[in-house]
C-alpha cells in the first residue's frame, strides 16, 4: 500500500484583537496562491477600543498577549507575528519588548505589523510619508509625533475620529479609496494606512495605478513580512499592490 504524501507546510501564527473583523478573511484571501505551501493560524486577545485612556492601553498588557501566543505556539508554527499597529503611536520598543518575550517564552520568532512597515519603508527609501487612519485625533498626533521622532515628514493625514475597534471594519472599500486618492494629492513617498482592521488592503493596486505612490496597507504588508520570515517568496500574490514586489 502506497504511503500518503505528509503535507508538512510553513505555519505563520497572527496575534489578532478581539474585536477585529477584516484581518482573518482579508489574510486568507491574499495567502490563496500558497493553499498547499503556507498556513495561517489565529490567536485572540480581547480588545474593544482605541485610545490613550489608561484602561485602553492596558488593553495591550504584555501577559494578556504572550498567553494568546503561547496557544499558536502549541500549532507548532514557524514564526508569531503581533498583527496589530499599537506601536506606532506606544512606540516601537513596546513591540520589541513584547517580540522578545514571546521568542524567549516560545522558542518561536516573532515579529509585528509595525516591524513590516519600517522594513518596507526601508526598502522604498520614503522619507515623505502620507497616512490613513480611522483613529481619533490623539492617536493620530501620538503617531505623526513617533514618526517625526525618527526624521520622517508627514505631508498628508487623515484620521476619522473613531475608536471603537469593531466598527472600524465598517468604512467602506470606497470610504477609504477615496481618503487614500485624496493623501496620494500631496505626492508623498508612501501612504501608510494604519489599522488591520481596516479594509484598505483592497484600495493599493488602484490607488497606486492612477496616483503612482506605494500604498502600504496594514493587513498586506504584514502578510508580506511574514512570508519573508518562514523563507517564502511573496510575489506569488498579484493585484494587491506594490509590496509584494518590494
Amino acid at each position: 500500500m502506497t504511503r500518503p504524501t505528509v503535507v508538512n507546510p510553513k505555519r505563520i501564527g497572527m496575534l489578532t484583537p478581539s474585536s477585529n473583523t477584516v484581518l482573518e478573511p482579508y489574510t486568507a484571501r491574499l495567502f490563496m496562491p500558497y493553499v498547499d505551501t503556507v498556513t495561517v493560524h489565529f490567536s485572540r486577545f480581547r480588545l474593544k477600543d482605541i485610545s490613550l485612556s489608561e484602561a485602553s492601553i492596558r488593553q495591550f498588557d504584555h501577559d494578556t498577549i504572550a498567553e494568546a501566543a503561547l496557544r499558536l505556539a502549541e500549532a507548532k508554527v514557524d514564526c508569531i507575528v503581533w498583527n496589530g499597529t499599537a506601536a506606532a503611536w506606544l512606540g516601537m520598543e513596546q513591540d520589541q519588548v513584547l517580540c522578545a518575550r514571546i521568542t524567549e517564552e516560545t522558542g518561536i520568532p516573532v515579529t509585528s505589523t509595525m516591524e513590516a512597515f519600517a522594513r518596507a519603508i526601508d526598502r522604498l527609501q520614503a522619507k515623505r510619508l502620507a497616512l490613513v487612519t480611522p483613529y481619533t485625533s490623539d492617536i493620530q498626533n501620538a503617531i505623526i509625533r513617533r514618526y517625526e521622532e525618527q526624521g520622517f515628514e508627514i505631508v498628508h493625514e487623515t484620521h476619522l475620529g473613531d475608536l471603537d475597534n469593531f466598527s472600524f471594519a465598517n468604512y467602506t472599500v470606497d470610504e477609504i479609496k477615496g481618503h487614500t486618492m485624496k493623501a496620494a494629492e500631496s505626492r508623498p513617498d508612501v501612504i501608510l494606512i494604519l489599522c488591520t482592521n481596516f479594509r484598505g488592503a483592497s484600495v493599493a493596486a488602484e490607488v497606486e495605478t492612477y496616483m503612482d505612490v506605494p500604498v502600504l496597507d496594514s493587513v498586506s504588508v504584514t502578510a508580506w513580512h511574514c512570508l519573508q520570515e518562514v523563507g517564502v517568496s511573496p510575489a506569488e500574490i498579484a493585484g494587491w499592490g506594490r509590496v509584494f514586489a518590494l
